[in-house]
């Protein structure tokens, strides 16, 4: 017997492009609601136009800002998908700002989305959290200690989580991928484009922005009794922590 789909309405950070907007397109198509983070309303006109997603324009880091720009919609998914890469290289050699910039967006922002909504989950009964972390949160990438430690400790609030939802039936997934083909890193890059593809994707079967969004899809769909709560997903090439890819015979 095929379960009906628990969740009617979702909030996705970083929703205008890359995995974020592949999200915002397989939830669209389960037939839910979404709403779309993203700091101007120009870079959500893509998936406003193509998928109908209700815009949100907001700084991530503005957890208030993005609560009143759901003007009472009661959120049953919330996507912590933004992230960002300020730069990639020795601590020692980062700015205070990079470093303080780069556990905002991706440990402070999304502790502090999920504060405002799950208690309004927890009360509905009806629920899942998803946070993107990293394999780079798991093992060791070099240049990327400010960017794996801020993952890293989201995903240990995602454990920590777990015994403060237990028994609410609302859930909590920690996704951790691997290399995606998204342009996370171009601020790292000088915003080359060109240099980006070539040294990161262009010899290697990286993960798309679909996969990512294919596997958030599965766990929201299974029964409300289960909840799959880390899942660690790579390219068949690449092991964790590292950047060296076999080579991929066409």
């Amino acid at each position: 017997m095929a379960t009906q789909f628990a969740y009617r309405t979702a909030l996705v950070t970083g929703a205008s492009r890359g995995i974020g907007a592949a999200i915002c397109r397989r939830l669209t198509g389960l037939g839910m609601t979404v709403y779309g983070v993203a700091r101007s309303r120009e870079a959500l006109d893509g998936v406003v136009d193509e998928l109908g997603v209700v815009p949100v324009v907001a700084d991530v880091r503005d957890a208030d800002a993005i609560v009143a720009g759901l003007a009472g919609a009661e959120i049953d998914v919330l996507v912590n998908n933004a992230g960002m890469v300020a730069t990639v290289k020795p601590l020692y050699e980062q700015s205070a700002e990079e470093i303080a910039e780069t556990i905002a967006v991706n440990l402070t922002a999304p502790m502090l989305l999920m504060r405002a909504l799950l208690s309004g989950m927890v009360a509905r009964r009806r629920g899942h959290v998803v946070n993107i972390t990293t394999t780079a949160a798991r093992g060791v990438l070099a240049g990327t200690s400010a960017y794996g430690g801020a993952k890293a400790g989201l995903s240990h609030a995602c454990r920590s989580l777990r015994y403060d939802l237990a028994g609410s039936n609302v859930r909590i997934t920690d996704l951790a991928p691997g290399r995606v083909e998204t342009e996370i890193y171009l601020r790292a890059f000088g915003g080359d484009r060109g240099k980006l593809h070539d040294t990161m994707y262009g010899n290697v079967r990286a993960l798309q922005p679909q996969d990512i969004a294919e596997t958030i899809a599965a766990v929201l769909s299974l029964p409300q009794h289960v909840d799959v709560t880390e899942i660690e997903i790579s390219p068949t090439d690449q092991a964790v922590g590292g950047h060296v890819f076999k080579s991929v015979q066409g």
